[in-house]
């Protein structure tokens, strides 16, 4: 109840600076995602399992296909890392 309440009184764009430097989150990746999110990295093999480090504000920070590495650039840059499923 209290995260709808403090959701109905951010503006769109205080929502999006939320967390903002301070938290990142980490997510399984799809292959055909990688140009829309990554567009420098080379064509992926469709069969090859991806994690990708986003900022608070879904800017991407890194692809891999070690999810711990994910978890080592997060802390490298000092962000609190949560998981999207």
């Amino acid at each position: 109840m209290l995260l709808k309440e403090a959701t109905a009184r951010l503006t769109q764009n205080e929502l999006v600076d939320l967390g903002a430097g301070e938290v990142g989150y980490i997510r399984k990746v799809r292959s055909e995602e990688v140009s829309r999110c990554f567009p420098e990295a080379p064509e992926i093999d469709p069969a090859l399992d991806l994690w990708a480090l986003f900022g608070a504000d879904g800017t991407p920070i890194l692809l891999s296909d070690n999810r711990s590495s994910t978890f080592f650039k997060a802390a490298e840059d000092e962000l609190r890392t949560v998981s999207l499923h």
